[in-house]
């Protein structure tokens, strides 16, 4: 098949997109599918034997972030285009323009490849935009996959939100409106899990008919332990991870923090090691970390590689993803699969990821007392570690590789164009 895939921010580091899209592309072309992608900034490391076509963007989020212009001095002129200035002034409302612009670049790129690259299906990556629509009528099959409908994001944020200001800003962040038109139009929706299915569901309002669960994959080759020790001879304090984009309130960092603060008071000898970037305009974990006393337990390493985090997961005591809601949970399988113990809530799939509890401890969502009581539990239980290390890998190895998810995607493709094939 002739595939085109979309993603509006490639890279892996801007979160399980990015990841999605680097081993969905590389799984599609080992099985011997025809893969373009159509990405905006900040761009990914693309496969090889993949196709990649980079539109333009100002990216103003990730420079609003770090304190820098808008304007670029090598292209003074640049922000004088219809996109650009509807992006900057999106911005400077407190919206995320991004994903509307990228999607109406995608159009009119798609529209000037076709006499050279005539796609099977077009298949957007949680971007959801008007500009999926005008594709359909290139008479092209679109699918998308939605990690995780926005509301939830939204309604997370506003829950952990003080400041009305900021509650009104966050209001104006996400498109939920525009995503629910777009997505209940499109050929087919792929979801991550089962819970995602329920909650794009209800959010949405799509019919089941019109979903389907592709659970996402792991690199296990590259996720393994690499320390050789067992998790119980590991000498010092407890150390725990957290992986995760803290300034999305979705993850739940306020939470952990508060366990911390309890077990500190318990005389828990602790170290919490967080993989995320503290961004110059959003503290808002450094903030927590400092008003609860916190700064000698809690380390922030910025971005890290792969090879990094696989070895920040291998020296750990257990991984700790403590999120009010996700549609699946990469870094808890990833965690798993590095053979560390990991303590998750019992909040959208992360029960599917460890087995309802097989594979993994379940704990209450936003609730610090039972997260502290699990993490001191799980530290002085070594039985316990080993066995859920083994069980962790074991579950990864068996349901969550990038070679089932490719093909089962396929599947989907193949339904949906034919469906698409007209009669006769």
């Amino acid at each position: 098949m002739k595939i085109c895939l979309l993603c509006y921010r490639g890279n892996k580091y801007c979160g399980g997109q990015g990841i999605y899209l680097y081993y969905l592309s590389r799984e599609l072309h080992r099985l011997g599918h025809e893969v373009d992608i159509i990405v905006g900034p900040p761009y990914p490391d693309v496969p090889e034997g993949v196709r990649a076509h980079y539109l333009d963007s100002l990216n103003l989020y990730d420079r609003r972030h770090d304190g820098q212009s808008a304007l670029s001095a090598e292209k003074p002129f640049h922000l004088l285009t219809p996109f650009n200035l509807f992006e900057f002034g999106g911005t400077k409302l407190g919206m995320f323009p991004e994903m509307l612009t990228f999607s109406l670049k995608a159009y009119l790129k798609i529209r000037e490849l076709l006499p050279t690259h005539r796609y099977d299906v077009i298949h957007d990556n949680q971007c959801l935009a008007y500009g999926l629509l005008l594709m359909k009528t290139l008479q092209i099959p679109v699918v998308a996959t939605i990690h995780h409908p926005l509301p939830i994001d939204t309604r997370a944020d506003l829950a952990q939100e003080t400041s009305v200001w900021k509650k009104i800003r966050q209001l104006l962040l996400y498109p939920p409106l525009m995503q629910g038109i777009v997505a209940r139009r499109l050929d087919m929706i792929i979801t991550d899990s089962e819970s995602s299915t329920r909650e794009v569901g209800r959010e949405f309002r799509i019919p089941g008919s019109k979903m389907r669960m592709v659970y996402p994959g792991i690199d296990t080759d590259l996720f393994q332990n690499v320390d050789g020790v067992g998790v119980g001879s590991k000498d010092g304090p407890g150390r725990l991870i957290m992986v995760g984009r803290t300034s999305d309130r979705k993850k739940g960092i306020i939470f952990l923090l508060q366990a911390l603060r309890l077990l500190k008071q318990d005389n828990v000898a602790l170290k919490l090691t967080v993989v995320d970037k503290i961004e110059q305009n959003d503290t808002y974990a450094l903030d927590l970390v400092n008003e609860y006393g916190l700064e000698d337990m809690v380390e922030f390493t910025g971005r890290v590689t792969n090879e990094q985090l696989v070895r920040k997961y291998s020296s750990s005591h257990i991984a700790v993803t403590p999120s009010v809601y996700e549609g699946f949970g990469l870094p808890a399988a990833e965690a798993m699969a590095c053979e560390v113990p990991v303590i998750v809530t019992r909040a959208g799939a992360l029960p599917e990821v460890v087995g309802n509890g097989k594979s993994g401890i379940l704990v209450p969502p936003q609730d610090p007392n039972a997260l502290a009581k699990a993490i001191k539990a799980l530290l002085e239980d070594e039985t316990l570690q080993h066995r859920l290390s083994s069980e962790g890998r074991r579950r990864v190895t068996r349901h969550f590789t990038w070679e089932q998810t490719a093909k089962q995607v396929v599947d989907v493709y193949e339904e949906v164009c034919r469906l698409k094939r007209p009669l006769g």
